[in-house]
């Protein structure tokens, strides 16, 4: 794959993004181990650590402005979530962010676009470039626009036993993989339904849950998964 300026104009509308160098999202695609096989490319690195902080101001400042009432140690608990690898990783797959990343043969051999630091860090950039080419405002609605799942589960407070983002954590950092997560059955009328999740990996069932909404179930069965970790383990 190749960022020539038709790609990377073909990036920005389906991203649905206002930016107009495309030099510089070029770069906000391109993985270190790129360098190796390009002299002129450079890497999203620094373009990574600038994205990190906007994105720490604007959840930051979103959270305290939207939740005046909890404690700061609420909040710190809450941006750490949203703007954990996990979560980044999440929703530069759900964009198809992945896919985008110039990266080496070797890099991608190995899993590279699956790699949660990988699709993290390009999320990263990504906003660095929004804001140096449009200003705060524009990183602002891209990041809110993108985090809105997981904003929605602060607001909930759904997000504060995150037993899906350790076990993912677990299994990535183990077998290079994320779970899946199956219904396997749905009980209930549409106002009372009961939900029964297993989480898999490989086929390979982990745990299974029941909760009243799948996310719920999703969470039950994470933990459950945990659970049998932690005993393989002692």
């Amino acid at each position: 794959m190749t960022l020539d300026q038709n790609t990377l104009q073909e990036i920005v509308r389906k991203l649905q993004l206002d930016i107009s160098d495309y030099a510089l999202l070029g770069q906000a695609l391109t993985h270190r181990s790129y360098i190796g096989e390009s002299s002129e490319a450079m890497s999203n690195e620094r373009l990574e650590f600038l994205g990190d902080s906007v994105l720490g101001i604007i959840v930051a400042e979103y959270l305290y402005t939207q939740f005046p009432d909890r404690p700061e140690g609420e909040l710190a608990k809450a941006k750490a979530v949203a703007v954990s690898e996990p979560i980044l990783a999440e929703s530069a797959k759900a964009m198809g962010l992945h896919q985008m990343i110039l990266m080496s043969s070797g890099e991608e051999a190995s899993g590279g676009r699956k790699r949660l630091s990988i699709m993290a860090d390009t999320f990263e950039a990504l906003v660095a470039v929004i804001y140096l080419d449009s200003g705060l405002e524009s990183a602002r609605l891209f990041i809110l626009r993108a985090l809105e799942s997981i904003l929605q589960d602060i607001e909930r407070k759904e997000h504060i036993r995150d037993y899906k983002t350790l076990l993912q954590e677990h299994t990535q950092g183990i077998h290079k993989k994320a779970p899946d997560y199956v219904v396997i059955d749905e009980r209930g009328a549409d106002h009372d339904k009961t939900f029964t999740v297993e989480a898999k990996l490989d086929g390979r069932l982990l745990g299974r849950g029941v909760g009243k909404s799948k996310k719920q179930a999703e969470q039950a069965a994470a933990l459950q998964a945990l659970k049998e970790v932690k005993k393989s383990e002692s």
